[in-house]
């Protein structure tokens, strides 16, 4: 049985016969067969039986054609570990029992424990590593977006109470984010050693702060859990999310591979503000796919004309995929990604 590796080789900027593609959120909720599995289990549900879980992360490897598989979890998997009681509630998203607000409640929080308490999530990678004819990407949530939820309490557009806290209470602050980057560092570790092909931390809405403040409150953390993985010989990813346009000269030292743009700022500007040090990701805009496909087609040809116009790009949206995309339509832009792109690179 062959491998594809295409995916990876983008990743480290390597020569590859056409646009490898992938999509943020592909495991879920657009998928009519996913829907016949939520009628009668939670995600967390399914989340707890690997089996399962593997199934759901491999549907749109089967239907789709993609060149990478992402991992069927949830950014909050690991906070129950460290004591933090929440539920995910339909058409809400993350509620938190306890939120975090003081020294107290970050104190009172416990060292994660990744076998006891998430072995599941590292038997389904195990489950994929086994069966999977293309790269498994595992991932985590940053700290600033799981901070997000477990300061606010359940999600937030202005993020009152987390951005109260870093200017506010600083010292709070600081060892929060001590705390996610250790519990973050230790499930990505325990990820690798359990078959991950490569990794992407997800902070999805850090777009939110102003670079001065992304350098001071969330950068340092976000650089220490890269630098605990540098020596893992695996794609490191790091999504900054949307609206993030304006961080990307901030992370021109991070030790990753890949840096994931939104499609608020172009593949050549995003890797001109990177410093052109890493291969890209992205960046279609996801409400692109309620268009006719035509015009899906012309929106991803500009963007792979660009892409490859420097080694290391991997078509990806810029955000994840939404409850009311198309199967067909995704077949059809996954087909005509790796077709044009292999005519164009002959």
């Amino acid at each position: 049985m062959s491998y594809n590796d295409t995916f990876i080789r983008a990743c480290r900027k390597e020569k590859t016969d056409y646009v490898p593609v992938w999509y943020m959120r592909q495991a879920g909720r657009y998928d009519p067969d996913y829907m016949k599995i939520k009628e009668k289990y939670s995600l967390l549900e399914i989340c707890e039986q690997p089996e399962l879980a593997a199934e759901v992360t491999m549907q749109p490897v089967n239907k789709l054609g993609v060149d990478a598989a992402i991992l069927y979890s949830d950014i909050m998997n690991p906070v129950a570990s460290i004591g933090i009681d929440f539920d995910i509630v339909k058409n809400v998203g993350p509620v938190i029992e306890n939120p975090v607000r003081t020294m107290e409640d970050v104190r009172n929080l416990k060292p994660i424990q990744v076998e006891e308490d998430l072995g599941h999530v590292l038997e389904t990678i195990r489950i994929l590593d086994r069966e999977l004819t293309i790269p498994l990407i595992t991932f985590a949530g940053a700290p600033f977006t799981i901070a997000s939820y477990i300061v606010e309490g359940k999600p937030s557009r202005n993020y009152l109470k987390t951005k109260q806290m870093m200017y506010s209470a600083p010292d709070v602050w600081d060892a929060l984010m001590k705390q996610l980057g250790d519990m973050i560092t230790k499930y990505l570790q325990a990820q690798i050693r359990s078959g991950a092909k490569a990794i992407q931390l997800f902070d999805s809405w850090v777009g939110a702060l102003a670079p001065k403040d992304f350098e001071r409150y969330v950068l340092p953390t976000i650089r220490q859990i890269f630098d605990a993985l540098k020596h893992e010989d695996i794609p490191k990813i790091y999504f900054p999310g949307v609206s993030s346009g304006e961080l990307l000269p901030s992370l021109a030292s991070l030790p990753v591979d890949v840096i994931g743009l939104d499609w608020r700022v172009s593949i050549s500007e995003g890797r001109r503000r990177l410093d052109h040090r890493f291969a890209v990701q992205g960046n279609l805009d996801p409400m692109v796919l309620n268009g006719p496909e035509h015009v899906i087609k012309q929106y991803a040809k500009e963007i792979i004309d660009e892409g490859i116009l420097e080694p290391g790009y991997i078509f990806n949206l810029g955000h994840g995929l939404f409850p009311q995309a198309s199967v067909e339509k995704l077949k059809v832009l996954t087909a005509y990604v790796q077709e044009y792109s292999k005519e164009v690179l002959k």
